[in-house]
């Protein structure tokens, strides 16, 4: 099932419960990045990271509301031949979807990162998109890692991986994560929770990860408008030299 009518959501909608009122104070915008990349079987279903994503979209709509939610394909973004991050275009040179979603995750307020495990790590679909980009654009914002796979395990061995990853990108991740095993047995094609599963118990877990990555989002956003960190901490940016330790005498 294609994303591209979700490509850009205003979640609206009646809280939850009074327990989310106060992540509403500001009202924040969050990226997802969709991981899966695997348009094709066997196995069966393709993509079944849409079938996660519609669920996380459908969570965020009916308990965060007034938050800004986009998701960001990685199929929409091709590998190239060559591969030449945006970073490294002169400044305005570079391809104007990159561009864009430069633009896009400097004024994001958090992350969300939802992938499929592939030999125990993350999609490489989503590290190659994500290394496009230098870590300035993601600092001083969390993150939440959503993993899931077709068996048993959620994905839960990339995630281990991811935390690291996104730590260097620096937009730390929180504690809680998301894992859903045999995603395509709790979830339709169309995101909806299966018949025999409860759609408000899936909804609670989600719940503590997004709870925490309002929560941060929050905190960073009000103190980053009063402290600029790229004017306190200097973002690398020419030449790797300049976060060596000191030269010795």
């Amino acid at each position: 099932m294609p994303l591209s009518p979700l490509g850009y959501v205003k979640v609206t909608g009646a809280l939850h419960a009074m327990q989310y009122r106060y992540l509403m104070e500001l009202q924040m915008k969050f990226l997802i990045f969709l991981g899966t990349a695997r348009d094709s079987t066997p196995p069966k279903p393709a993509r079944l990271g849409v079938r996660v994503t519609e669920a996380v979209l459908e969570c965020l709509k009916t308990r965060y509301a007034d938050h800004e939610v986009e998701v960001v394909d990685v199929l929409d973004f091709p590998p190239e031949a060559v591969f030449k991050p945006h970073f490294a275009y002169p400044r305005n040179k570079a391809p104007s979807d990159l561009n864009q979603l430069a633009e896009k995750i400097e004024s994001a307020d958090g992350f969300v990162m939802v992938s499929p495990e592939y030999n125990h790590s993350m999609s490489p679909a989503l590290a190659n998109l994500l290394n496009h980009f230098g870590s300035s654009l993601f600092s001083y914002k969390p993150s939440a890692i959503i993993t899931y796979s077709a068996g048993q395990w959620g994905g839960m061995r990339a995630a281990v991986g991811m935390r690291t990853f996104l730590s260097e990108l620096g937009c730390l991740p929180v504690s809680a994560m998301i894992h859903v095993p045999k995603a395509q047995e709790i979830f339709t094609a169309e995101g909806s929770v299966q018949i025999q599963e409860d759609q408000e118990a899936w909804f609670d877990y989600f719940c503590r990860t997004f709870s925490q990555l309002s929560w941060w989002a929050q905190a960073a956003k009000e103190y980053r408008a009063e402290v600029d960190p790229h004017k306190l901490i200097k973002d690398f940016k020419t030449d790797p030299s300049e976060r060596n330790v000191p030269s010795g005498g």
